[in-house]
């Protein structure tokens, strides 16, 4: 009996809920395998995806956004050994399907904790209402899974979209969460991955005029050049903490609108 050869897993692209190889055809090779190499098409055909869902996603209920993400977890949960062969380990999936949950549970509350009902000196009811900027482009840190973990939850839990370019040195467990994305009843558009070179795609992430924010914590020695192009637009441009958790990272990527109202009508 002959030996079988093994199917080798192409790493491809997470855009609109599909996994397309890039347009380029081209693939780099990462940690052994064979990862597609995204091009500025691919990651424009992404921006303009992710605005499209955004009207969906952040007009969904907070309530139902935070059972999306909590599902994110039970999907992670179901494929802990494959995250963590790709990634430090079983230690390192465990706090990001926490992190996750602990995000997910964070939905509904926003409004209460990041909103206000302000005293004003008149006739008036006057609100603070946090509302979601917008397309977020994100630059994945290290650790792989849960620097991502920790930087895609609060841009999403919020109503925005997101658009991730992975770690370049160890893009695979980003794929590996897209699958876990696209059965999570997440909907389509809502989060894209793209695998590629950085010093190709960061710079034109950076000045899209559709991306309303820019997430710069895994910029490497670059971060003050893409700072400059996102300026350029007036971007929000944030620099968290690969390993941070905190109500204020979802705060970073909201807009909050003020409402008057007349006391009595």
């Amino acid at each position: 009996m002959t030996e079988r050869l093994p199917v080798q897993k192409t790493y491809k692209l997470f855009i609109g809920g599909a996994f397309p190889r890039s347009e380029s055809g081209r693939t780099y090779l990462a940690l052994g395998a064979n990862v597609a190499c995204a091009s500025r098409k691919d990651l424009r055909d992404a921006i303009r995806i992710a605005r499209q869902a955004g009207g969906g996603w952040s007009g969904m209920t907070a309530y139902n956004r935070g059972q999306v993400l909590y599902r994110i977890a039970e999907m992670m949960e179901m494929r802990q050994a494959e995250l963590a062969a790709l990634c430090s380990g079983p230690d390192e999936v465990a706090a990001a399907i926490d992190r996750m949950v602990w995000y997910a549970g964070w939905s509904d509350k926003l409004a209460q904790v990041i909103g206000s009902a302000n005293p004003v000196a008149g006739p008036y009811f006057n609100f603070t209402v946090p509302e979601p900027t917008g397309v977020t482009g994100i630059l994945a840190p290290l650790p792989p899974l849960l620097g991502l973990v920790s930087r895609l939850a609060p841009v999403i839990v919020g109503g925005n979209t997101a658009v991730v370019i992975a770690s370049e040195s160890h893009p695979l467990v980003a794929i590996e969460l897209a699958e876990c994305l696209a059965t999570a009843d997440v909907p389509p558009g809502v989060v894209n991955i793209l695998t590629g070179l950085r010093s190709e795609l960061a710079p034109v992430l950076a000045s899209h005029m559709d991306v309303a924010a820019l997430d710069l914590t895994g910029a490497d020695g670059d971060g003050a050049e893409l700072e400059r192009l996102g300026a350029e637009n007036v971007k929000r441009i944030v620099r968290g903490r690969a390993d941070s958790q905190s109500p204020y990272d979802i705060a970073a990527f909201l807009e909050l609108k003020t409402v008057w109202h007349p006391i009595g009508m």
